[in-house]
């Protein structure tokens, strides 16, 4: 009796504390990223510093922050550009890869046609495709979003097309027991299924965006990040270089910052199981 009554007090003294080990899990998370990054950024400003690497090969952080902030001016101009090109050609990619995706599910002789098409078009370098484009297409918006369109649907469709598949069957068995269309499967089961990987899917595709739209603008252009980045590199200008790559690096996060809050919205259910984990 003594035993159990001592053991009655601690148990909800340790149902109590675990809350709280949650508090610090969150803050370490964002703290252990932040110190590493702000250590690699000392490193390197010391390495710069102490000779071990000449600053005309490696600008410090210090000099490309003085950079950025003195010709933010048309780095923004050229960034608004990329941005544009990017978010057009994603919003396509992405209409693409659904588009396909669920014409895969659906037909089982168009996945067996279309799977290895669209995973040959990955293995073609996009650098090697970007100068037929301009040939084609010419020096505007057109091959740059043709580009990032090709980079963008693959990572959508495939994630997409694993989710439907990895629907539970029972599920679909219990739907068409109540006589469930197969729009109204697809709705209630597949989809849902399928969030988490297509948002996975769509992260990736977001960030490819981006380089994609970059690498387009380094083989031609007026405007844009990549034209910004070759013209400086030409100038041997690497502090405005490594700018402009910040920069890059930036709106690459800041777009998928933007597909985790999409993310939030679209999956509630996910939010509701984090908080009782």
């Amino acid at each position: 009796m003594a035993a159990s009554g001592t053991q009655g007090p601690h148990a909800p003294q340790r149902a109590g504390r675990t809350p709280r080990a949650g508090g610090p899990s969150h803050v370490r998370r964002a703290l252990v990223p932040t110190f590493t990054i702000l250590g690699l950024i000392a490193i390197w400003q010391a390495v710069v510093d102490f000779g071990v690497i000449q600053r005309f090969l490696l600008p410090s952080p210090t000099d490309v922050l003085s950079a950025l902030v003195g010709d933010w001016a048309l780095i923004w101009e050229h960034a608004q550009t990329t941005l544009v090109e990017s978010i057009a050609g994603l919003l396509i990619g992405v209409a693409i890869g659904f588009v396909l995706a669920v014409l895969m599910d659906r037909f089982e002789g168009f996945y067996l046609a279309m799977q290895p098409l669209i995973t040959l078009s990955q293995t073609v370098p996009t650098v090697a495709i970007a100068p037929l484009l301009l040939i084609w297409f010419g020096y505007g918006l057109a091959p740059k979003i043709i580009l990032i369109v090709v980079t963008t649907f693959f990572p959508v469709s495939v994630s997409l097309v694993a989710g439907f598949r990895s629907t539970d069957p029972d599920v679909i068995d219990l739907l068409r027991t109540m006589h469930a269309t197969d729009l109204q499967i697809f709705w209630y089961a597949k989809l849902p299924a399928a969030a988490d990987q297509f948002f996975s899917g769509l992260k990736i595709s977001a960030t490819y965006a981006i380089v994609g739209a970059v690498i387009s603008e380094w083989l031609g252009g007026q405007s844009g990040l990549g034209v910004y980045m070759t013209r400086v590199r030409k100038s041997f200008a690497y502090d405005k270089m490594f700018a402009s790559i910040v920069v890059v690096s930036a709106l690459s996060m800041v777009l998928m910052g933007l597909v985790e809050v999409l993310e939030r919205l679209c999956m509630p259910w996910k939010r509701a199981e984090r908080k009782h984990q």
